[in-house]
C-alpha cells in the first residue's frame, strides 16, 4: 500500500487528527485535563508524550523533543507512549514497545521516523518491518518473539488505557503532571512545544512546593582524598 494511503487509512480508523481539538481559550497554549490523572513518576513531574511514528506532526516536533529530553532536570521524568487503537497503529506501538523492550530503541527510534516519512517504508506492514529491521542489524527471529511477549502485548495494552484515560484525541499530545495538556496545535510551532512543556513543569513545581534549586539532583563525586 502506498504511504499516504496507509496513513490516510490510519488516521481515518483511529479517528485522529493533529492534537488540540480540546477547548482551548485564545492565546492560550495548554488545556487542562478534567479530570486530572495519577502519575507513576515517583515523585517527580511527569511529563508524557503521546505520538505515532506514522504521524508528521510528531515527527516534524520529535528533534525538538530529543534535544530537550537531553537535558531533563532531575526532578523531571520523561516517556513516550505510541498511540494505538488501528491495524496500522497498533503494529508501530508493537516496534516501539518490542524495541525498548530489546534495549534498541535509542538507535534505531529516529531511524523509524525517517524511514515512514523520508523513504516511504511501510513499516506497519510484518513483512516490509521484518526487512527493514534486518538492514538496521535488528535480530529479526528475537524480534518477533519479543513482539510476541507477554510484555510487548500488556504494555500495548496500558497504552490504550492511558488514551482512554487521558483523553488522547490526536498526536503528539504532551501531558504534564497528569493535569497540564498541550500539542503543537496548542504551542503554535513544533519548537514552541518544549518551551510550553517548560513552562508547565514550573507550574507543577509550583503547586507542589518545590522549585529547580529544590529539584534533587545527581549527587556531586567526592573530592579525592589529599595525600599527606
Amino acid at each position: 500500500m502506498h504511504l499516504r494511503r496507509f496513513l490516510t487509512l490510519a488516521l481515518a480508523a483511529f479517528g485522529f487528527m493533529a492534537a488540540g481539538a480540546q477547548a482551548q481559550q485564545p492565546g492560550q497554549k495548554f488545556t487542562l485535563l478534567n479530570p486530572p490523572q495519577a502519575t507513576e513518576g515517583g515523585g517527580k513531574v511527569e511529563v508524557i508524550e503521546f505520538f505515532s511514528y506514522a504521524c508528521g506532526h510528531c515527527y516534524n516536533l520529535e528533534p525538538f523533543l530529543e534535544s530537550w529530553a537531553k537535558k531533563l532536570p532531575a526532578d523531571v521524568v520523561f516517556k513516550r507512549v505510541p498511540g494505538v487503537g488501528s491495524g496500522a497503529w497498533s503494529q508501530l506501538g508493537l516496534l516501539y514497545y518490542s524495541l525498548e523492550a530489546m534495549g534498541k530503541l535509542d538507535p534505531v527510534h529516529g531511524k523509524a521516523f525517517d524511514a515512514i516519512h523520508k523513504e516511504n517504508t511501510n513499516l506497519a506492514n510484518p513483512k516490509v518491518r521484518e526487512s527493514w529491521l534486518a538492514k538496521q542489524g535488528i535480530d529479526v527471529a528475537q524480534y518477533n518473539a519479543v513482539e510476541k511477549s507477554f510484555t510487548v502485548q500488556s504494555k500495548l495494552a496500558r497504552a490504550a488505557q492511558l488514551m482512554g484515560a487521558y483523553k488522547v484525541d490526536g498526536v503528539p499530545m504532551m501531558i504534564v503532571n497528569g493535569k497540564y495538556v498541550t500539542s503543537t496545535t496548542h504551542a503554535g510551532s513544533p519548537e514552541a512545544v518544549v518551551a510550553v512543556v517548560d513552562q508547565l513543569i514550573a507550574m507543577a513545581r509550583k503547586e507542589s512546593g518545590t522549585s529547580t534549586a529544590e529539584a534533587p539532583r545527581p549527587a556531586a563525586p567526592k573530592p579525592a582524598a589529599i595525600k599527606k
